[in-house]
């Protein structure tokens, strides 16, 4: 895992402002498309009852009317748009988090409450770009957007899949599903 030191992150407010001119919005299919490499393996592992959380959703939650319209129940959570800290009080059987773990300032803690929210057998469906290595590090685009402070690898979901004991599956380059394991 990389991290940037917390001195050098941006202020809440200058984060929020690079993410309001994002234009990810729910009706725009390329969107919908780049989402789907996340909903579609995860969809399959659910059951047509489950409840998810879409965890840092942003203005215009796409992940979200993606998954009401296949019938699942979706709450959403972001502490800059969507602040209802009362979601964060129930589990869930999957949590979504698109593009969001490379924000995290205290990654740690945040997932220590997403694997808190997981009901047994609860999955985590993760969206993420991963450090390969150094080299490729040292020329990677991905980590000069400033919002970008903490970047995982493969060994680190592996990591974070034995500690919290969960199956492990990678779709795609960027897509993590972690199942946690039944009591």
């Amino acid at each position: 895992m990389v991290f940037v030191p917390p001195e050098q992150h941006l202020s809440i407010a200058e984060e929020k402002a690079i993410y309001d001119y994002h234009q990810n919005h729910a009706d725009d299919p390329g969107y919908r498309q780049f989402l789907s490499r996340l909903s579609v393996p995860l969809i399959h592992k659910l059951n047509k009852n489950d409840q998810g959380l879409d965890f840092g959703c942003g203005a215009d939650s796409a992940l979200s009317a993606m998954f009401t319209e296949q019938g699942f129940t979706m709450q959403q959570y972001d502490p800059l748009y969507a602040p209802f800290p009362e979601h964060l009080n129930h589990c869930y059987q999957f949590i979504c988090c698109t593009e969001v773990v490379e924000h995290l300032r205290a990654p740690h803690l945040e997932f220590e409450r997403l694997f808190n929210l997981l009901k047994p057998g609860g999955k985590l469906g993760l969206m993420t770009k991963m450090v390969i290595n150094a080299e490729a590090f040292s020329r990677w685009h991905y980590k000069n957007d400033l919002t970008h402070i903490t970047f995982f690898s493969g060994e680190t979901f592996h990591w974070l899949a034995e500690k919290y004991a969960c199956h492990l599956e990678f779709f795609h380059t960027d897509v993590i599903i972690l199942e946690k394991q039944e009591l």
